[in-house]
């Protein structure tokens, strides 16, 4: 949980919060990657934004702290970027880029899940594990060498029968049952 000091938001709010463009475009990648809410997006975006800030830094030479093989070398740890990118590359990455390697894209690309939403419900309700242990958030980042162990937790069975299967079964059942009396003893 951590010290109640140290919770800080994750994310920063657009700066022009009412513009109609933006807004569409947000709701589009929150429809494409099964987002629960727009928060998720900018949680991304802001990840972006401050990756390409520090890669600024390191192309101006302002930066003493940080290479821009380090960014990078992180980046290619979760397959956002080739390993043999070079910095600038780092500057026209999108938050697509980002939200392909979320656990719950992830689950459904690899065919675990039928919908992104049945991926969202499968990793929340613990059924989806990497490298055995159980994994709860569909926000998670998936690395590159995690990628291959992704699994489920415990035994699931996914397929669903067509609903009217389902009500001719329930016919059938209920035809088979001879009707009793209303007094309880069959005569």
């Amino acid at each position: 949980m951590g010290a109640p000091k140290r919770n800080r938001k994750k994310y920063e709010r657009p700066s022009a919060m009412w513009n109609k463009q933006r807004i569409e475009e947000e709701h589009k990648l929150k429809e494409v990657y099964g987002l629960k809410n727009l928060r998720e997006l900018w949680k991304a975006t802001s990840e972006l934004r401050r990756v390409k800030r520090n890669a600024r830094e390191v192309l101006s030479g302002r930066s003493t702290q940080k290479t821009g093989t380090d960014i990078i070398n992180r980046l290619a740890r979760y397959n956002i970027v080739k390993e043999d990118a070079i910095t600038d590359d780092l500057l026209v990455l999108k938050p697509e880029s980002i939200l392909e390697r979320r656990l719950q894209t992830v689950v459904f690309r690899r065919g675990m899940a039928k919908s992104l939403r049945q991926s969202r419900q499968l990793i929340a309700h613990g059924f989806i594990a990497i490298n055995g242990s159980r994994v709860k958030s569909p926000g998670y980042l998936v690395r590159k060498d995690e990628e291959s162990n992704i699994g489920y937790y415990k035994p699931i069975n996914l397929e669903i029968k067509p609903v009217a299967e389902q009500s001719t079964a329930e016919q059938t059942a209920v035809k088979a049952e001879p009707a009793q009396a209303p007094g309880g003893k069959g005569e």
